[in-house]
């Protein structure tokens, strides 16, 4: 029964738009897409951020994420002091 539907929401999609006449374009944000790599984090740090995480309800390496994307846009800069 399901198929059926499907079949007929196709049909109707198809009828209400025409795709043959659409222009392919590229994506506007290839700068955006991320990159996965590989880095060695401290296990507080990571804690720190699954707490984090379950009082948001975003991933931890998600709010990691733009934790660093921040710090970036807004070319903070480090503050290091060597004891």
């Amino acid at each position: 029964m399901k198929n059926k539907e499907n079949a007929k929401l196709i049909d109707d999609m198809q009828d209400e738009y025409d795709f043959s006449t659409m222009k392919e374009i590229k994506n506007p944000y290839p700068k955006l897409f991320k990159k996965q790599i590989t880095i060695n984090i401290n296990s507080d740090t990571i804690d720190y951020f699954k707490q984090e995480a379950k009082l948001t309800g975003i991933p931890y390496q998600s709010l990691i994420n733009l934790y660093l994307t921040d710090c970036a846009t807004k070319k903070r800069k480090l503050n290091l002091t060597w004891k």
